[in-house]
């Protein structure tokens, strides 16, 4: 006969026992952990600000001004991102042509 007799039931090993139950991560939760690292980021932004208020001098096309350096740095930083969404945009819309010129829904 083996380990077990037969008509008596088997245990489950001891570590299948003690292990919890998973938790289900949740979209509020990524909400959550998103709003978390925004306001880090805000933080840092602000702190980056406040240390760097000296005037600079931008010239641009055929304009020219003083702003602070700070505020420089985050204009250019939000143009260039804007950048990167519009080329994203078009890029998206340019696949979805594509799809349903191929009669295929995205979803």
């Amino acid at each position: 006969m083996t380990h077990a007799q037969e008509g008596e039931p088997q245990k489950a090993p001891p570590h299948a026992a003690a292990r919890p139950a998973r938790i289900k991560h949740t979209r509020v939760s990524g909400t959550w952990i998103a709003v978390i690292v925004a306001l880090v980021l805000l933080v840092f932004l602000l702190i980056f600000i406040l240390q760097n208020l000296e005037d600079a001098t931008v010239t641009f096309l055929w304009g020219s001004g003083s702003i602070p350096l700070a505020l420089a740095m985050l204009f250019s930083a939000i143009a260039g991102a804007a950048l990167v969404a519009l080329v994203g945009a078009a890029r998206i819309m340019q696949l979805r042509k594509a799809t349903k010129r191929l009669g295929r829904s995205p979803r």
